[in-house]
């Protein structure tokens, strides 16, 4: 089973940063792109979940700057548990989580600036 302990803890720390900031700095592009980040991780684990396309992918919705940080969690731990339990057919789940690692720092560093 995959260790995905990297993708929680770097989906932890963004989190913390982002529930932390205020308003203002939330409404002048952190929320935007913690919001892009939320809906991208999302699509992934979708995708994990549903490999054959069965279920139609379902795109996170804006529930406003204050709410961006709870959909970054909850889409990063879906991500990390479609990771943990994908079938050994998927594209090899260790690439996958370290490009969602890169996706959450990268969201971060922007959102941050």
């Amino acid at each position: 089973m995959l260790d995905t302990s990297p993708l929680t803890d770097a989906v932890e720390r963004f989190t913390d940063r982002l529930r932390a900031m205020p308003q203002s700095r939330l409404q002048r592009g952190a929320a935007a792109e913690a919001l892009e980040l939320a809906r991208e991780l999302s699509v992934r684990a979708q995708r994990l979940e549903s490999p054959d396309g069965a279920a139609p992918a379902h795109t996170m919705p804006d529930a406003g700057v204050f709410a961006v940080g709870d959909q970054v969690a909850v889409a990063g731990t879906d991500l990390a548990e479609a990771l943990r339990t994908a079938p050994e057919t998927a594209k090899a789940p260790s690439e996958m989580l370290d490009e969602a690692v890169r996706l959450v720092e990268q969201a971060e560093v922007r959102a941050t600036r």
